[in-house]
């Protein structure tokens, strides 16, 4: 796993409202995410917002953050070159003892993702996605 952090996401109450607050901040959105969810670049890292709930059903989690490995409302991102490599990745983790929350599968914004937990419990997608260019220093550059 190359040592990177591509994208930290937040749970959020409302996306619209979320994101209409960091652009009365003076950030820009990317054209991606939609009304579902809003993406920020961050010099070499992006923050999006998705709904909380959708964003704990989608790594594996109970959406109602309750109990030991409850949802805390943020997600971390590492995003890799190919399909491939999610797959690869997810192996490696599972290998060094992390735990696989969900495997990876083709997602409906057209890439390939899957979770796994740290052994904290923090959720980690790795995401092949066709529309997120990584440089070769890791860095991802969202489409404006």
């Amino acid at each position: 796993m190359e040592q990177r952090l591509s994208l930290v996401t937040l749970g959020v109450a409302n996306v619209g409202r979320s994101r209409r607050f960091y652009e009365s901040l003076g950030w820009r959105a990317s054209s991606v995410g939609g009304e579902e969810a809003a993406f920020f670049q961050l010099g070499g890292i992006a923050l999006g917002l998705y709904g909380r709930s959708s964003l704990a059903v989608d790594a594996g989690l109970p959406a109602d953050g309750a109990g030991a490995g409850g949802f805390g409302g943020i997600a971390l991102a590492h995003n890799v070159r190919s399909r491939e490599a999610v797959d690869a990745l997810l192996a490696e983790v599972a290998a060094a003892g992390g735990r696989i929350l969900k495997p990876a599968e083709e997602v409906f914004w057209g890439g390939y993702s899957g979770y796994f937990a740290d052994p904290d419990g923090h959720p980690w997608e790795v995401a092949w996605n066709p529309g997120f260019q990584i440089a070769a220093d890791g860095s991802i550059q969202l489409p404006d």
